[in-house]
């Protein structure tokens, strides 16, 4: 199955890989089938994990494989890093400006971006939604750099990214789809807006796969925008909403989990 896999093209592979991911988070939303609550303590378990799985995979999956390119490539090996992540982190608090969305755990009134009428339930969709953008970006990128023909870019460590963003969109998924079950939507409606947020991830894949094969010379600031763009996310939402349920143990046990899970994960399969 595997040499099948490795025959495919590169967009076929992300696309294929982001599909994984989002069934993952269906999977995860599933549980509101069978609970109409999780305990908060859970969830915030669930969400340092996610913020762990998210640092280690920005470093191990991208920044490192952006330095050693960079280097490779002949260019001054910090330089595209630094540019592609400060563009990465720049994008993302762009798009957090703009779109209308609303933090888990939030009251209505918090919600950010551009204001509009819009129901609760369609801004909770949309925050998880711009959380996912880099993350489906980033497995894009990773299995594109691997046409490139680059040593550090493995088909292996794609794979592995892939998994690791898989694991931590199961728990991600509940977290989206158990509140809004637990305000009185039925299960499949909050169901269908769980695993909703993460269509966004295929198509991100795509694009990222697509974009490093056709302009191979940006492939390290690709790399690099991919981080930026998930460590702002970690930094200005999963780890402030893993830390806000008063669980700040269980939350900082499950970051550490997660960043110990996806280090192992890229070392074992790059």
């Amino acid at each position: 199955m595997l040499e099948t896999f490795a025959g495919l093209s590169p967009v076929t592979q992300a696309l294929i890989a982001t599909l994984f991911t989002w069934g993952m988070t269906a999977l995860g939303a599933g549980v509101v089938f069978f609970f109409k609550q999780v305990e908060r303590r859970l969830l915030d378990f669930a969400l340092g994990f996610t913020a762990g799985v998210m640092i280690a995979a920005s470093f191990w999956s991208l920044l490192a494989p952006s330095i050693a390119m960079s280097e490779e490539m002949g260019l001054v090996k910090w330089v595209p890093p630094l540019l592609g992540f400060l563009a990465g982190a720049g994008a993302m608090r762009l798009a957090d400006w703009l779109l209308p969305h609303l933090h888990m755990f939030k009251p209505d009134n918090a919600a950010e971006g551009v204001k509009t009428p819009w129901r609760r339930s369609a801004l909770l969709v949309l925050a998880i939604t711009l959380h996912n953008i880099p993350e489906g970006l980033a497995v894009g990128v990773a299995f594109g750099a691997v046409a490139a023909g680059y040593e550090t870019a493995t088909l292996g460590a794609a794979i592995a990214l892939a998994v690791g963003i898989g694991l931590q969109n199961c728990p991600e998924g509940t977290a989206v789809a158990v509140p809004l079950r637990r305000d009185g939507m039925s299960r499949g409606r909050a169901f269908w807006y769980g695993q909703m947020s993460a269509w966004v991830e295929p198509i991100a894949g795509v694009i990222g796969a697509a974009a490093v094969i056709v302009m191979r010379p940006i492939l390290p600031y690709a790399l690099a925008f991919a981080a930026g763009a998930m460590i702002f996310v970690v930094i200005e939402e999963v780890v402030p909403e893993s830390q806000a349920g008063g669980h700040d143990d269980l939350a900082t046990g499950g970051a550490i989990l997660g960043f110990a899970i996806m280090m192992v994960l890229d070392v074992a399969l790059a």
